[in-house]
C-alpha cells in the first residue's frame, strides 16, 4: 500500500460493499454511495494503484485497514458435553478479527486466522474474548512475520 494514500469514508463504504458482494456492479455501489459509477470506477482504480485491493479479487490490504498483525492460533478446548464444540465454534464466529476457523486434527480443535491492530489487540483478543471462554483450556499463537507466497490451485 502506498504510505500516502488516505482511505477516506467513501473508500470504506465500496471496500464494505465490494467485499459483502464482489460482483456487485459500480453502479450498485454509486447508487448505495450516492456518487457515480464513474466515480466509484476512478475510486476503486485508485484504490488498485495504491495496493489496498488486489484487482483480481477486490480484497481489501489488511495493513490498508489497519490490521498489522496477523497470527494463527491453536484452540484446545475441553469437551464436557456434547454441545461444547459447537458453543465454542459458535463464540469464536462472532469475533470479527477471526477471519478463518478451521476443525483441525491434533491436540488443537481449531486452527483461527486472526488479524489484529497491534499486538497487543491481539493480546485483547486472546484473553479476553478466546481466553475467556470456560471450555477453551489453552492456546498456541503463532504470529506470521511475513507471508511467503499465497496462490490459487491450479486449474487443469
Amino acid at each position: 500500500m502506498s504510505k500516502n494514500y488516505f482511505i477516506d469514508g467513501l473508500d470504506r463504504k465500496i471496500l464494505k460493499l465490494l467485499s459483502q458482494e464482489v460482483r456487485i456492479s459500480f453502479t450498485e455501489v454509486a447508487r448505495h454511495c450516492n456518487v457515480t459509477a464513474s466515480a466509484i470506477h476512478q475510486r476503486v482504480q485508485k484504490l488498485i494503484e495504491n495496493q489496498v485491493i488486489d484487482a483480481a479479487t477486490y480484497k481489501p490490504s489488511s495493513k490498508a485497514l489497519g490490521y498489522n498483525t496477523l497470527a494463527y492460533v491453536g484452540v484446545q478446548i475441553n469437551l464436557v458435553k456434547n454441545r461444547t464444540h459447537q458453543e465454542v465454534f459458535d463464540h469464536i464466529k462472532g469475533i470479527p478479527e477471526v477471519v478463518e476457523c478451521h476443525n483441525i486434527t491434533g491436540k488443537y480443535s481449531f486452527l483461527l486466522k486472526i488479524y489484529a491492530r497491534t499486538n497487543e489487540h491481539l493480546k485483547s483478543l486472546l484473553v479476553e474474548k478466546i481466553q475467556a471462554v470456560v471450555e477453551v483450556v489453552a492456546t498456541e499463537t503463532f504470529i506470521s512475520l511475513e507471508e511467503g507466497f499465497s496462490r490459487n490451485l491450479p486449474v487443469d
